[in-house]
């Protein structure tokens, strides 16, 4: 499926589980420290979702492996628990961009060393530029060297590669292909710098579109694929001979025989195709390449195979069918390190029935299929699937043969077989990570199983969420590719996406405050209804009618009592009906593509806004009166909720820079709108259960706060803040809609724009002040520990415990030391802080004052240092010395 998401908010401005500390990007500059709570972050599982176009075996270290997403970040397999761990969680807002990997490589000579190439958007969607970021801690913590030209994660293309690429015998040395015509770019030195390969003949000429206006498919896909040949170097002297591949039909491959000093075309290579791989089978000399007409991932109709003996320049068509049969292209190449000669490759373009999977023992010479005809459209299978663990991979469907559900894939331009293990191998497709542990079943003529290896790898773009206050359902998102899902258990994956109908995008979705069983979702569908009900709390759903002009789901409204939907799609104006929508009439009094939304104790009463004006329906939805409400942002990135329980109580966040941008709250209906002086910008606000003694529900927020980013809670009407999130968790762009859970304090849940549905809870379990502290007066005896958890250039993060080692608990605490080497706090989390030149106070926040005697509590920094990093020798609580432990 296609993946070209947009963020809403570009448009406008122009893991296992994760739990506890996952990497943290180094901070690039100090930024203001507001309070934070200590939240525990996880997914609500889906498990996979997306696009994987490229995962990476380490070469040298047994069970190391990486996977790389178009949008979603990247990941290292965890084989203790067969899981994968996000790596990029510490994107923030400004780089939301760098969520897109165009590229992976893992150092096969310290394998601790992992480096990612990142960026969304070659075009005008993506403002920043790409990044070469690097870890010497296996992805733990990244450093960042910012490049000169965009690179495109989720551009045409993408499943070629790697563009980037290590010298397994100098690893000092690297290699990344670039796009847009910017050519093949070097670092000498562990990816700190970079420059351009001057000499390097050819930029790239292919274009999936010329005729794009956009600059999305029209971006020539430029270089693609770097691969050593790893024999004519030896360790701690360059490589000399390097392949590259270039978006070129005519001119496809390069070599260069001198370590990159020079390059040529390679002789007697054939011509009309792409090479979308070209992976070297160093124990034989083979070069193999898999081509396609098409640069990817949706497209390719004509393909080929071939080999290049690298000691005689012999070039050998090794195509599995013949080239007149094909109506696919070939990627997701590979080659057995453990049994040389045995290659596979894939149909990453075959849609129907199915993608094919090619497979040699011969080094090309003859194939088997993973599947092939009996009698058609009868199929016979070399293996067997297994999906029980993400039952949606079958979407629900009972196709016709030679069809199957579920799928083999679909733009499989990844596979790889474990360089230690010749029975394991993963392959990505558009909606998860497949894989075998018996593969070589398939030479001896049984049966191997296909499993989905995709936990803990969330790649989901979310749109909405909706959590109720009663029925089955935790909560409802609404997806883009797949539609979306009712999680009632959110540890454990939902059975079925949405279906009857199933929407490809679920663009919008709301249930009746009062009356949770009726639940309405809109969306994208090719034919059918973009419109469906359920009147069992999201358990079994039905379609709706369109009316006429109707081309996309745009956003939807119930009533507080499900009596009645106000609807606001694409291609037509608002529309409004009684019942579930078999006949819906005009709004009159709004424009066409007005958010709409409904009052949650009002069933008459809805609400919408377009273009910096505020509507509002006291009739159902029949009409729409503007508000008098001025100063609202003049956009539409905007998203608005009604409070349950009360009222006319709306809140509205949205906006740009360059305009009205934050948070508005109105107390009339909006009638009129008071904007909160406290928050400089805000995209997404919403409600959850109160705090304990409050008489009003949580607000939550992503938002831009005391000059932060970040998700931010308030138990008093916005009066103060507290961040709940910190820089090891921002999951770049964070704007499409955020929730509380009524059911459960402190509870949120989070969009994300790649990484799947996040939800937080808390460790203040009844809640209390929104940022607001008592005066710290400790006294007795007290110990800490102070440690340097991660260090780079320039930058460190730290862990500070702090004991009470005394007889009588405390009821607040201030923690006081100087930095002896010029250091500066960037970022501070679990307390409130001050620094005035070398000297540190940290102070504690509302819901960890209280320390028991013989308890801790703890806190941790981001900071700058230049010279040394040493640590604090003396710490004191308020008057009193404490141990250093």
């Amino acid at each position: 499926m296609r993946r070209t998401r947009i963020l809403t908010a570009v448009l406008a401005l122009a893991a296992g589980l994760l739990a506890g500390t996952p990497p943290a990007l180094a901070a690039d500059s100090p930024r203001t420290a507001l309070a934070a709570d200590t939240y525990t972050w996880k997914n609500a599982r889906i498990d996979g979702g997306g696009f994987v176009p490229g995962i990476v075996f380490n070469r040298s270290e047994k069970n190391l492996a990486y996977a790389r997403t178009d949008i979603g970040g990247a990941y290292r397999w965890v084989q203790s628990s067969k899981t994968w761990t996000p790596l990029l969680d510490s994107v923030g807002w400004d780089d939301w961009g760098h969520t897109g990997v165009a590229s992976l490589a893992s150092d096969s000579v310290n394998p601790d060393r992992v480096y990612a190439a990142v960026g969304t958007y070659t075009n005008s969607w993506d403002p920043g530029n790409g990044a070469i970021l690097r870890s010497s801690n296996r992805g733990a913590s990244w450093q960042k060297t910012d490049l000169p030209f965009k690179l495109g994660g989720n551009m045409p293309g993408r499943g070629m590669g790697e563009r980037l690429a290590i010298d397994p015998n100098k690893n000092s040395v690297l290699y990344l292909g670039a796009p847009s015509g910017k050519g093949l770019w070097r670092s000498t030195d562990s990816g700190v710098t970079w420059s351009q390969v001057a000499n390097f003949p050819n930029v790239g000429n292919y274009v999936q579109d010329p005729s794009d206006t956009s600059g999305y498919a029209s971006d020539n896909q430029g270089v693609v694929w770097v691969t050593f040949d790893e024999r004519t170097g030896t360790s701690g002297s360059a490589t000399q001979t390097i392949y590259v591949g270039v978006a070129d039909k005519d001119n496809a491959v390069y070599r260069s025989t001198d370590g990159g000093a020079s390059w040529s075309r390679l002789a007697g290579q054939p011509t009309g195709y792409l090479a979308h791989k070209g992976v070297l089978d160093t124990a034989n000399g083979y070069l193999y390449i898999a081509y396609s007409d098409k640069g990817g991932p949706y497209d390719g109709g004509k393909g080929r195979l071939l080999r290049y003996a690298t000691s005689t320049g012999t070039w050998t068509d090794i195509s599995p069918v013949a080239e007149a049969d094909t109506y696919y292209g070939f990627s997701g190449l590979s080659v057995d390190r453990q049994h040389p000669g045995t290659v596979m490759a894939t149909a990453y373009s075959s849609w129907w029935p199915d993608t094919q999977i090619f497979r040699s023992t011969d080094s090309g010479a003859t194939w088997t299929k993973a599947w092939d005809y009996t009698s058609y459209p009868s199929r016979s299978n070399r293996y067997t699937m297994d999906v029980s663990s993400s039952p949606w991979l079958s979407w629900g469907a009972n196709p016709s043969p030679p069809e199957q559900s579920p799928k083999l894939g679909w733009m499989t331009e990844a596979l790889e077989i474990d360089p230690f293990d010749s029975d394991r191998m993963m392959y990505g497709t558009g909606a998860t990570v497949y894989g075998t542990e018996n593969l070589t079943n398939w030479d001896s003529g049984s049966q191997f199983t296909i499993k989905p290896m995709v936990q803990g790898l969330e790649e989901t773009a979310v749109n909405d969420l909706a959590a109720p206050p009663s029925g089955g359902a935790q909560l409802f998102s609404a997806l883009g590719d797949i539609g979306g899902f009712r999680h009632t258990d959110l540890t454990k994956v939902p059975a079925m996406m949405y279906t009857q109908p199933n929407f490809t995008t679920t663009t919008s979705l709301d249930f009746a405050e009062t009356n949770p069983n009726t639940v309405v979702r809109t969306g994208n569908l090719d034919s059918g209804p973009h419109i469906a009900f359920s009147t069992d709390n999201g358990a079994n759903w039905f379609g709706g009618t369109d009316p006429s002009g109707v081309s996309g789901g745009g956003t939807v409204a119930a009533a507080s009592d499900g009596s009645r939907f106000v609807w606001s799609p694409e291609g037509t104006g608002v529309q409004y009906a009684t019942g579930f929508g078999s006949s819906w009439a005009a709004s009159s009094g709004i424009p066409a593509g007005a958010i709409v939304e409904s009052d949650r104790v009002d069933a008459k009463t809805f609400y919408g806004f377009k273009s910096g004006k505020f509507y509002v329906s006291s009739d159902g939805g029949a009409t729409f009166t503007a508000s008098a409400a001025t100063g609202l942002p003049s956009g539409d990135s905007v998203r608005f909720k009604a409070l349950p329980g009360t009222k006319g109580d709306v809140w509205l966040a949205g906006g740009a820079t360059d305009g009205a941008y934050g948070l508005w709250h109105s107390t009339n209906g909006g009638t009129s709108f008071t904007k909160l002086s406290n928050v400089e910008q805000a995209d997404a606000v919403g409600f959850g259960k109160a705090a304990t003694g409050a008489s009003y529900q949580t607000l939550y927020t992503s938002a831009k706060i005391g000059g932060v980013r970040g998700i931010f809670r308030s138990t008093n009407q916005g009066s103060t803040w507290t961040r709940i999130n910190d820089d090891a968790h921002q999951w770049g762009w964070t704007g499409a809609a955020i929730t509380g859970d009524p059911r459960v304090y402190g509870r949120v849940y989070v969009s994300t724009n790649g990484r799947g549905v996040i939800y937080g809870d808390s460790s203040d379990a009844g809640g209390g002040g929104g940022g607001t502290d008592p005066t710290p007066t400790p006294t007795g005896a007290c110990a800490v520990t102070y440690k340097i958890t991660s260090q780079w250039s320039g930058g460190f993060q730290a862990d500070v415990q702090l004991s009470n080692t005394g007889s009588s608990a405390w009821s607040g605490w201030s923690l006081g030391w100087t930095f002896p080497g010029g250091q500066t706090v960037g970022q501070l989390w679990n307390a409130e802080y001050t620094q005035s030149g070398s000297a540190v106070t940290a102070k504690n926040v509302t819901w960890n004052a209280n320390v028991a005697a013989g308890s801790s509590v703890s806190f941790g920094f981001t900071g700058s240092w230049s010279g040394t990093n040493t640590k604090p020798t003396a710490f004191k609580l308020g008057d009193q010395s404490c141990t250093v432990l």
